[in-house]
């Protein structure tokens, strides 16, 4: 659990059980650390309280409730990092962000944390899905979040085959939105990241690295344009500044970072006067399995690189720190209970 900025801590808890009648409980056999921890990590969202944290796990399932009907005891399943309660009109679309009850996250202080040994899940059938075979562990953490919420906001950024997308924040999410942009036909993605090394992975996805400040090497890039989308991958102000700057008008700005919790000084003039779209979401996971698995387990979007360590769980701590300097060569953590 994270007790404060740069302070995690293991810590014993008791064995879960399904939580009602149609909730089930997973034996966690890996989990990750995600960009989203990593602001209760550096104190940017203060829940006031240490938190049980993680959202992105996999595992087996240890235990069912009598209404579960797509899952067993034994199955191998991966989780979507954010619930809904499965049953209601805004469910049914895949998006739990729509639930009528309000979506909830694990390891927010809303659910368990999925970077346990165990973990409750509730209105399963909803919640997980059935492991691939021949996925990978990697893949399958990949498909609980991160692989989602890029293609999500490669999806809502709505540029026509050919046109040019610009992705600022090239952790993992980045990487995947840029992976994204590409399989959906972008004909240029360009790339933002301070760090050299992670600019260099993006290369290596087909991006072409951007050097320079932001606004202008995209103008530069697109003689004077700017893109015809932009996905903001941190979501922070100067970030925010820069998507809306660089954007050609009557482009869109599509927001997939998680902001601070202080207000964002909009240019809402600016932003109306050339017609820029702004879209903002966390990643419908559940809606998106039906695309990203069979793109996957065909290699026709690759998941490879993104996963950079490996640590056990008892090691959180360092593996935290490891994340928090935000080098070239750790992107993405995963770890094992």
């Amino acid at each position: 659990m994270i007790e404060g900025p740069g302070r995690v801590r293991v810590a014993e808890a008791p064995d879960p059980s399904p939580p009602g009648r149609g909730g089930a409980v997973v034996s966690v056999d890996a989990t990750a650390i995600c960009g989203s921890d990593m602001h209760f990590y550096d104190g940017d969202l203060d829940l006031g309280m240490a938190i049980p944290v993680g959202h992105e796990f996999l595992g087996t399932v240890l235990d069912v409730g009598p209404d579960v009907r797509n899952f067993g005891v034994g199955d191998r399943v991966l989780t979507a990092s954010v619930a809904g309660c499965g049953a209601c009109a805004g469910c049914a679309t895949g998006d739990p962000v729509r639930c009528v009850d309000g979506p909830r996250v694990f390891g927010s202080g809303m659910l368990p944390g999925g970077q346990a040994t165990a973990v409750a899940v509730p209105a399963a059938d909803f919640q997980m899905l059935r492991i691939p075979e021949g996925m990978d562990d990697e893949a399958a953490l990949l498909l609980t979040d991160n692989l989602s919420t890029g293609w999500a906001g490669a999806q809502r950024a709505e540029f026509a085959p050919g046109g040019t997308v610009v992705v600022i924040g090239l952790g993992a999410v980045g990487l995947c939105a840029v992976r994204s942009a590409v399989a959906l036909g972008a004909g240029r993605v360009l790339a933002v990241d301070p760090v050299v090394g992670r600019r260099a992975r993006a290369v290596d996805s087909g991006a072409e690295a951007v050097d320079g400040p932001t606004v202008e090497a995209v103008l530069e890039a697109t003689g004077g344009l700017g893109a015809d989308a932009v996905i903001d991958a941190v979501a922070k102000d100067v970030t925010l500044d820069a998507a809306l700057a660089a954007v050609r008008p009557g482009g869109t700005v599509s927001v997939i970072g998680v902001h601070d919790l202080d207000p964002y000084p909009l240019p809402a003039l600016a932003t109306l006067f050339r017609s820029v779209t702004l879209r903002m979401t966390t990643a419908p996971v559940h809606r998106t399995w039906a695309e990203l698995v069979p793109l996957v387990r065909h290699g026709r979007l690759r998941t490879d690189g993104i996963f950079t360590h490996e640590f056990a769980l008892d090691d959180a701590a360092t593996a935290y720190a490891a994340v928090a300097e935000r080098s070239s060569d750790c992107i993405k953590v995963l770890l094992r209970p």
